[in-house]
């Protein structure tokens, strides 16, 4: 059994993650230490959830020091120098919610969550009735508001008179970004800042469909920018003065370039991850940096491999994946809260249109092929062999999913998804329909032949 995903554990609160396996995951975590902070975001089941994990982090003998509703980066941050558990689904739907778990602000990498699995396997029992824990309350949200400003500020400066709209999705973001903007000087507007677990405004994540009011709003006011925000803030999407969505890629491209620029390390390096387009490599470059890329949902663990495989001079100046940011100067999360700040910073300086306009946007696409769980593994080994001999012209790469680099910059990666019964499918070409055609016809004959659905 493997209860994590690419982000934590998740799944629907009445049969999946209920207060039950919450318990269990908190008496196995509280094996691994001593305090744990522990904090929700604004679903209806946190409350209950949390509840359920701060008792099993107490029978397992750990102190638990409750923060309350905040953004997963907040409670992340909170963790530093002990160990949290944050109560989210993300951007899932609000009949779900899940577990992140959280080690000096950094997530559980693939070893702490294989041996936190085994632990709940084997049913961890209570410690002795008199080494249980205990339970403290503790504000958060201000420090962690004001670091991220100061942070802000001193990496690209404030945004004084900055115009902003904020769609924060009725998610935890209403309580952190546009307080952070205010306090750099920018005129913000927050739209559904009111934090809601039915999330009646908007799904919670924040895609050019979901970000429809948003859009509006920006293109028929006198904004310099929009962002959007997923549930519990970790996620970002950015709007353009007219309304239109900023690829993803886009905007790993711009944070990229600028943490290069500004970076005195003598080897600047940007995380990434194969999903993501060679438009980063290509102005990370022009900033004279480069890039190295992980795993999916692994960002944390690219930037420790950089760091190991570097000199004296090399420093991981930014890690991101579409729609995720880790600011490695203020800390190893990934933090959206951060990344509106920060680009709201840069935007203020030099304009949002003048930061794209070296960038180069070929046509992207992501699709995904239904594909059961059990058989992801199979169809993808299948895929290793048969993607190259569909297209023998390409560079071929196979240490995260299947990666083939084509000709005049073009590329196409598979790789199954980790939340999803699904094998991804992401392509960018100035002939993007064809090539994700042809990619999607043999990712379906692969799971047909291996007995898909």
């Amino acid at each position: 059994m493997n209860l994590f995903g690419t982000a934590g554990i998740r799944g629907e609160a009445a049969t999946e993650v209920t207060p039950s396996f919450a318990l269990s995951v908190g008496r196995a975590a509280a094996v691994d230490g001593d305090i744990f902070v522990v904090g929700r975001d604004g679903r209806e089941t946190g409350s209950a959830l949390a509840a359920a994990v701060e008792a099993g982090l107490e029978s397992g003998g750990a102190d638990v020091v409750r923060v309350g509703q905040v953004p997963t980066p907040a409670l992340a941050s909170a963790s530093r120098g002990r160990r949290g558990v944050m109560v989210t689904a993300s951007h899932n739907p609000p009949t779900d919610n899940g577990l992140k778990l959280f080690v000096d602000g950094t997530e559980y990498d693939v070893a702490a969550e294989r041996t936190l699995t085994d632990r709940v396997e084997d049913v961890t029992a209570p410690v002795e009735w008199a080494a249980w824990g205990t339970t403290t309350r503790a504000s958060v949200l201000e420090p962690y508001r004001r670091d991220v400003a100061d942070y802000a500020r001193a990496r690209v400066g404030g945004c004084d008179g900055l115009r902003v709209a904020v769609d924060c999705g009725n998610g935890m973001a209403g309580a952190a970004t546009p307080q952070v903007l205010r306090m750099l000087g920018a005129q913000v507007v927050a739209l559904d800042a009111n934090v809601d677990g039915h999330f009646p405004a908007r799904r919670s994540k924040p895609t050019p469909e979901s970000l429809a009011a948003l859009r509006t709003f920006v293109a028929e006011g006198t904004f310099a920018l929009g962002i959007g925000h997923d549930g519990d803030a970790d996620r970002i999407a950015v709007v353009n003065a007219d309304g239109d969505v900023v690829h993803e890629d886009t905007v790993l491209a711009i944070l990229g370039a600028a943490y290069t620029r500004r970076s005195d390390a003598a080897d600047p390096v940007v995380v990434t991850t194969p999903n993501a387009s060679d438009r980063i490599d290509d102005r990370v470059a022009a900033a004279g940096g480069r890039v190295e890329r992980v795993r999916l949902g692994a960002l944390h663990e690219g930037v420790d491999a950089a760091l190991s495989a570097g000199d004296s001079g090399t420093e991981v100046v930014f890690a991101g994946e579409p729609w995720k940011h880790v600011h490695t100067a203020l800390g190893q999360w990934i933090d959206g809260v951060a990344s509106a700040a920060v680009l709201a910073g840069l935007v203020a300086d030099e304009g949002l249109a003048d930061l794209r306009a070296p960038i180069e946007e070929k046509p992207y696409r992501k699709e995904s092929v239904p594909c059961p769980d059990n058989r992801k593994g199979p169809v993808m080994a299948h895929l290793e062999s048969r993607l190259p001999e569909a297209f023998p012209e390409a560079t071929v790469d196979t240490e995260y999913g299947v990666r083939l680099a084509l000709e005049d910059g073009a590329w196409t990666l598979v790789r199954p998804s980790g939340t999803e019964p699904y094998v991804r499918v992401y392509a960018e070409s100035e002939t993007v329909d064809e090539l994700v055609a042809a990619v999607r016809d043999v990712v379906e004959a692969a799971v047909e032949e291996l007995g898909g659905e």
